[in-house]
């Protein structure tokens, strides 16, 4: 798939081009095109222009409509969007297959209902005295789009999350801008096509490529243009996002990083708690936001959980590589620290050799680790790798304290069988998201974001939709 610009309805290759790098065998794949200022300006312009033509006067039955032929036409080219998003992330087939690609048609699906019976409130008031006229006043709220809003979107999970705020953005009428990571054009090319093939107006979708500060992504988030951001990827670059957006007063919507807890009770199905810890610190190869890297287990059980989660993890074959090489280095590196800092090295530790084209990859192997303090910085700061340090507590309280000392506060898993415990627990967990018995069990209906430094804002069902538009009151005196 050749990484394109898409402005105002049309595709184009502005900008100078940059190499595409495979991360399973380092091998360079294609360029992408990198967007000038003149580009991202012609894009934010281009959404404007929506907004003032079809796609703004557009009911929701006319975007409901568009959604469902974005849908179809994504499910069309199922195999091709797989392909891509293969390609550029190295993950396993099978990820592709059965999340990142249905979980985006789900998106844009999902959204095309939800815009039909949403409820809005209305209010009788008596008129006081001092008001001209008698008798009451009806109140009640519209919503309108926020206008021109910039997505910009991770290279962790690219189609999935990028659609995860597309598709409620046109949904509630706005029109959008799209930078997607550098590291995975591919499928944001490939979903623009099929959104060209299906018929939205032009402008109402819009996408530029290119690096993030000092270029395409700085030049859209900065843009006096914009009216609002979606952005999800670490907090340090939301941090600078947002004193960007500061100087306009531009609403933001942030999913940011994580160092994600996971609790062990010793009443827990063992079982399950391991094979859930397995899923929440190795899926994707930790390159997930929701993933686990701090484990803590009640300690009677605590060696028998650590010899099995060392054991499941020295067995994984079939993971993916870190997106890039920078980021292999980055991983390492934080490996290294662990030993250095005193950690035990239950499993892994280092990069795999496969003695095949892979180890021109930028693979590292999945790692178990145990005995550091809770002041180490391998405990604290986000590694989003295939790694998790797994510690003893005693009590309760101990648990949360642990589980809760963090800036971070994205998700935490409750393992327990004790169903009082579980509801006690959950709410006192700072995170956003508590799961209880299970890991990324997801009902897109549902509130998704973190707290603290791990995000602002709430994504999912009618929280995007009333992050992507602004409630109007109306009243009229009867």
């Amino acid at each position: 798939m050749k990484a394109e610009h898409y402005v105002g309805g049309a595709f184009r290759s502005d900008g100078p081009a940059f190499p595409l790098i495979s991360p399973s065998d380092g091998a360079e794949v294609g360029a992408v095109p990198e967007a000038t200022r003149e580009v991202v300006d012609d894009a934010v312009a281009a959404a404007r222009g929506a907004l003032r033509g079809p796609w703004g006067a557009s009911g929701a039955e006319e975007r409901a409509a568009a959604m469902r032929r974005v849908a179809d036409g994504i499910e069309a080219r199922f195999a091709e969007f797989v392909d891509a998003e293969v390609a550029d992330t190295g993950r396993p087939r099978a990820f592709a297959e059965t999340v990142d690609v249905p979980r985006a048609i789900g998106n844009f699906r999902a959204y095309a209902d939800l815009l039909y019976g949403r409820p809005e409130r209305a209010y009788t008031t008596r008129v006081p005295g001092w008001s001209a006229g008698a008798g009451e006043a009806l109140n009640y709220t519209v919503r309108r789009p926020l206008g021109v809003v910039a997505i910009v979107s991770p290279w962790n999970l690219p189609l999935l999350l990028m659609t995860w705020k597309v598709a409620p953005a046109l949904a509630a009428g706005n029109a959008v801008v799209v930078k997607p990571s550098e590291e995975t054009p591919s499928t944001a090319t490939l979903l623009a096509r099929v959104i060209d093939q299906a018929g939205l107006p032009s402008g109402a979708f819009n996408l530029v490529h290119g690096h993030g500060p000092g270029a395409a992504g700085e030049f859209l988030t900065g843009h006096p243009g914009v009216d609002a951001i979606a952005f999800t990827g670490e907090s340090a670059t939301g941090s600078a996002i947002m004193r960007s957006a500061a100087d306009h007063v531009t609403p933001v919507s942030f999913e940011l990083g994580g160092k994600n807890p996971a609790l062990v009770f010793a009443d827990a199905d063992l079982d399950a708690a391991v094979d859930g810890t397995v899923r929440s610190s190795f899926t994707h190869s930790g390159q997930i936001c929701l993933c686990t890297e701090r484990v803590y287990v009640e300690r009677p059980v605590f060696d028998e959980f650590v010899e099995r989660l060392g054991a499941r993890a020295r067995e994984l074959s079939d993971y993916g590589p870190m997106i890039s090489a920078a980021h292999r280095d980055k991983v390492l590196s934080y490996y290294r620290l662990a030993r250095e800092e005193g950690a035990t090295v239950v499993a892994g530790g280092g990069a795999p050799s496969f003695g095949d084209e892979r180890d021109g990859g930028f693979h590292v192997e999945p790692t178990v680790l145990t005995g550091l303090p809770e002041t180490a910085r391998t405990v604290r700061e986000e590694i989003f790798g295939p790694v998790c340090h797994v510690a003893p507590f005693d009590t309760e309280d101990e648990a949360l304290r642990l589980a809760n000392d963090s800036p971070y506060g994205l998700a935490s898993t409750v393992w327990t069988r004790d169903l009082s415990r579980a509801h006690r627990v959950a709410p006192k967990v700072e995170t956003g998201i508590v799961w209880v018995n299970c890991w990324n069990l997801r009902d897109l209906r549902t509130p998704f974001g973190g707290v603290k430094a791990s995000g602002i804002g709430r994504e999912g069902g009618e929280y995007s939709l009333d992050f992507f538009s602004e409630p109007v009151n109306v009243c009229i005196q009867i």
